[in-house]
């Protein structure tokens, strides 16, 4: 919905806040659009998992959707609460393109701590599956193999060679599962054991494929059993599933569990398409991380949600709970830093579920977007009162593309002093922190270069 006004000073101001306020009042008892969730656990639309701990930091690595970008998201924390975007050297869909490549973009990495120390990542290029070494978490990367993939689009043209996972077992022999359908229909999971180098295969590859498999295979060994999970259904939709089956031995056979699946949409919990997980252990609990679409569903905006994982005492994975306020590892995100209470409005917003209050809310699974017709998009808040701020963080809904923007400061709402400028030179990330100390009641962004297919974005806006 268009506001009319076009700067944010006049006195249709007042009737902008109003509205701002019904919205975000309305939709707060909407499941997952409540203030302070825990879930989504990004800010911003990402998919396909993986995460690594190193030397007291985490790292999880994902799709950037829709469909992919040019290269992977790597988000970095040391609590588990806050991360921080990085964007890797490599993989680049530049640097694994080859002969037999396809289309696709970056996709699905899996990285591993390797016996030797060194991290190695599998990703899906091009529908083929390339590795990479790195002696850090962050890089910088490079392929081992040089300018070829580990397993080409045309290792089987009836099969889709995307989504590769390593597994390091007990005695640290490596392997590797891949493989997915075409076009939504069921595909083929294949597995070898990894030579040493992580990048070739010692011995012949195996299908493994359970029932119910379409792609994403990860395995999870507790009590010397082989848990080979892996989704089905169709992503775009609400059929996107995780299901399980259970070997003696890594390389299979695996039989199906009976209650698998294990994560299914629960449209009452406004949970929808959960699947592409990875498991992980922290403090002696496991959990599942993974994406399910955003709210309200659009097929392509997934987000990174994590909730806990169990295993019963007869050896069966507990159905898993899809939540929106999140275990306690991610819980009380913000602790003790409160941030300056304030209200938001806007020049615009796209509709009622992206008005300007969102980026108040501490929930990434809501934001601010401004309307595709609005020449001049700005935000701005207001402060009870005259405040201090010390410094701000900006969580753009797309902290992977160059932002163009002013900030500005004013005592009275009327003049206004610029405290940042990216209008000429762009800033990305997420956050973006700025540390500049101002004496103001309202800040305001106004955006520059915004076309109508890509309106600007943001999930929160922080002042201390």
């Amino acid at each position: 919905m268009k506001i009319t006004i076009r700067h944010l000073r006049t006195l249709a101001l007042a009737a902008a806040l109003a509205a701002a306020l019904a919205t975000s009042s309305a939709f707060a008892s909407i499941p997952g659009e409540q203030p302070h969730s825990g879930n989504p656990i990004l800010p911003g639309y990402y998919a396909d998992p993986a995460i690594v701990s190193y030397q007291g930091n985490h790292y999880i690595y994902a799709t950037i959707d829709p469909w992919g970008g040019e290269q992977l998201s790597c988000w970095e924390s040391s609590d588990f609460k806050n991360w921080k975007l990085n964007l890797l050297n490599w993989p680049t869909k530049t640097a694994c393109t080859g002969p037999t490549s396809m289309g696709a973009m970056v996709w699905a990495p899996s990285v591993v701590q390797g016996t030797d120390g060194k991290f190695y990542m599998h990703v899906s290029v091009g529908s083929e599956v390339w590795v990479g070494v790195a002696e850090h978490p962050l890089g910088p990367w490079e392929n081992p193999l040089g300018d070829r993939p580990m397993i080409s689009a045309d290792f089987n043209r009836e099969f889709h060679m995307i989504d590769a996972q390593a597994f390091i077992d007990d005695d640290g022999s490596a392997y590797l599962y891949w493989g997915s359908g075409w076009n939504w229909v069921n595909g083929a999971c294949f597995a070898a054991k990894l030579a040493p180098d992580m990048a070739s295969f010692e011995g012949e590859v195996k299908n493994v494929t359970p029932p119910h498999y379409f792609e994403a295979p990860v395995v999870l060994k507790q009590n010397g059993k082989y848990y080979l999970m892996y989704s089905d259904g169709k992503t775009t939709i609400d059929t996107y599933q995780v299901h399980y089956a259970i070997g003696d031995s890594p390389l299979g056979p695996f039989e199906e569990a009976s209650n698998s699946p294990i994560l299914v949409t629960d449209h009452s919990r406004n949970v929808s398409s959960p699947g592409h997980h990875t498991v992980f252990e922290k403090d002696g609990q496991h959990y599942i991380l993974y994406h399910r679409h955003n709210i309200p569903f659009e097929p392509v905006h997934r987000q990174i949600c994590v909730d806990e994982l169990n295993v019963t005492p007869d050896g069966l994975i507990e159905t898993v709970t899809p939540t929106h306020r999140g275990p306690e590892l991610v819980a009380n995100r913000l602790g003790n830093n409160t941030s300056i209470p304030a209200s938001a409005t806007a020049s615009s917003f796209r509709d009622e579920r992206t008005a300007p209050n969102h980026v108040l809310d501490n929930n990434y699974a809501t934001r601010w977007q401004a309307a595709s017709d609005d020449s001049e998009p700005a935000i701005q808040l207001e402060f009870d009162s005259i405040s201090q701020v010390s410094h701000q963080e900006l969580r753009p809904t797309f902290g992977w593309k160059e932002q163009r923007f002013i900030l500005e400061s004013s005592l009275d709402g009327t003049s206004w002093v610029s405290v940042a400028d990216y209008r000429q030179s762009p800033t990305s990330g997420s956050p973006i922190t700025l540390i500049e100390p101002v004496t103001c009641k309202f800040l305001r962004i106004q955006f520059v270069d915004a076309a109508a297919e890509n309106p600007p974005s943001l999930i929160e806006w922080l002042a201390y």
